[in-house]
């Protein structure tokens, strides 16, 4: 690309952000595209995210994402915020609006765009969420939102469950049952979409499963294990040889950069060049 006076600049800030590949979403996109834009890494320590949001205002900056540890501390600098984001409390995705940035979470819009191309429809449909943390915490959200029947929150801390679990149905009035993980037999006898949340099986740890009977998977109808490295987790594993269907969380990946992007710059992405992205990704690994 020709870099020139008209150039725009996206970007994410974070600490540490040598590792991330969104530079190969964002930059692929507006290669293909035709946009005079470009997409950098941004260095922000803890603690320098205000002047960090002020700053790249002032630069004209169109857009930026914020990954670890900034996604909740950005908050208290945005002039708007989206809905989704303010309950889930936690932003990725800068917007420039007149007089500062509005926040989203394309994390879980991302999501919700990768299950809408694999098929997922999770209206009227009951969910399992494996883990309690910050990222199934998210989903219960993303869920709750996208008009879920009854969310099950297994974690092996029953009281963390029971605490996301409270949170989420407070703000939303979603219908959400923690359960210890233990308890995992006790689920009704009906078919599931399941989220693995945890990092159980990240690699280098690719053999390593959070729950590993039979039994439970062929209650799955989906399985999406948010790790995409390894591509084939030993919980996708035995999702498949029960029958379920399943994808990792390099599509996620995928899909919160192309919203972001498709926030930024007012388009939307085909599906094609989606493909293409993902291609480069995985090549990236």
């Amino acid at each position: 690309m020709t870099i020139d006076g008209k150039t725009r600049v996206c970007g994410l800030m974070g600490d540490p952000v040598e590792h991330t590949l969104s530079p190969i979403i964002h930059n692929t996109i507006a290669e293909h595209m035709g946009h005079n834009l470009v997409y950098v890494p941004f260095h922000v320590k803890k603690g320098q995210v205000g002047d960090a949001v002020k700053g790249a205002y002032e630069l004209n900056v169109l857009g930026m994402n914020a990954t670890v540890p900034h996604k909740s501390d950005v908050i208290p600098f945005l002039k708007e915020i989206d809905p989704l984001a303010e309950n889930i409390g936690a932003v990725n995705t800068l917007v420039r609006i007149d007089g500062g940035y509005k926040g989203y979470n394309t994390d879980m819009t991302g999501l919700g765009r990768a299950m809408e191309k694999e098929g997922v429809n999770i209206a009227g449909k009951d969910v399992i969420l494996l883990g309690a943390g910050g990222a199934a915490r998210a989903v219960a959200f993303l869920m709750a939102d996208r008009k879920a029947d009854t969310i099950f929150i297994l974690n092996r801390t029953y009281e963390k469950a029971k605490e996301v679990a409270d949170e989420v149905a407070l703000k939303t009035g979603a219908r959400i049952i923690p359960m210890p993980m233990s308890d995992y037999e006790k689920l009704p006898l009906k078919k599931f979409v399941c989220v693995q949340s945890t990092s159980v099986g990240l690699h280098p740890n690719d053999e390593d499963v959070i729950l590993d009977d039979p039994a439970f998977y062929q209650q799955l109808e989906v399985g999406i294990d948010l790790i995409y490295k390894p591509a084939e987790t030993k919980f996708l594993q035995l999702c498949r040889k029960n029958g379920a269907n399943g994808f990792n969380g390099l599509k996620m990946l995928l899909y919160q950069g192309v919203v972001a992007y498709e926030l930024w710059n007012d388009v939307s992405v085909g599906d094609e060049l989606c493909k293409a992205v993902e291609r480069k990704l995985i090549e990236a690994q």
